[in-house]
């Protein structure tokens, strides 16, 4: 009876797992539904909103540049070993 444990074992598990798969394509599926409908809702917008929108995005990365720039230049500090 060794044959049929395995079987039964080998297909229980493949049904787990494409339970596990089906919830990950369903959290994938709502996922893109919301990105998609956010970009309607963005393409809506009015011209004055959207350059608002866009300046706030560029001044972020901004932010982001500026502090990646930073840690590099301390990083350049420590490895001359300079304090």
């Amino acid at each position: 009876m060794g044959i049929k444990n395995f079987f039964k074992n080998a297909f229980s598990d493949m049904k787990a797992s494409a339970k596990s798969q089906h919830e990950v394509d369903k959290a994938n599926l709502n996922a893109v539904k919301a990105e998609s409908k956010a970009q309607w809702e963005e393409a809506k917008m009015s011209p004055k909103a959207r350059q608002a929108k866009m300046q706030e995005e560029r001044e972020k990365q901004i932010a982001e540049a500026n502090e990646r720039k930073a840690l590099a230049e301390e990083r350049i500090r420590k490895a001359r070993g300079e304090k």
